[in-house]
């Protein structure tokens, strides 16, 4: 069975069809997020990430377009390429950090609890998506595919969230 039809087996929701393709590519798109990446943990990441997205979206491959091995290298490299920028950003969010103190040791308890607070008032979807994109710092894209949900629509929760937050905090200002 050819590549594409395997594919088209996959959009059908044949598990064992995925299975057949995750083991004729993996090996080779874990090479590719490794050599982006330089780190076996975040390249299995990284391909973690691919193998639900073309597992959600097999439909959208086309044939007129390219192989089907360079259509999950595009997937892998796009989730890499991701997983790159966000290292970056943590990495200069650590460094212009100070250094960590005790919460009580400057009263941020209270605030803590205030956003705790604020942070349950917010509908599921949009607090959900807060946490995924703040706590655990996945981008956009990553939220979006965490919830299965589309990108816009994730942004858009985030941006609600956020907005209710702010009025939501500014107007318990101690």
């Amino acid at each position: 069975m050819d590549e594409s039809a395997i594919l088209a087996s996959v959009e059908a929701g044949d598990r064992d069809a995925f299975g057949r393709l995750y083991d004729r590519f993996t090996p080779m798109l874990y090479s590719l997020a490794l050599r982006i990446l330089g780190n076996p943990a975040d390249a299995e990441d990284v391909i973690q990430l691919a193998w639900v997205q073309v597992w959600r979206t097999a439909g959208r491959y086309e044939a007129r377009r390219g192989s089907v091995a360079s259509w999950l290298a595009t997937i892998v490299r796009s989730r890499a390429l991701d997983r790159t920028r966000m290292t970056a950003v943590r990495a200069r969010a650590e460094a212009a950090a100070p250094p960590a103190r005790p919460a009580t040791v400057f009263g941020f308890e209270e605030e803590r609890a205030r956003v705790r607070k604020a942070l349950e008032e917010l509908d599921a979807k949009q607090r959900k998506a807060l946490e995924l994109a703040y706590f655990e710092g996945l981008a956009h894209t990553e939220v979006a595919s965490r919830l299965e949900a589309p990108l816009g629509t994730v942004k858009a929760w985030i941006r609600r969230g956020l907005l209710r937050l702010r009025d939501s905090l500014e107007g318990e200002a101690p």
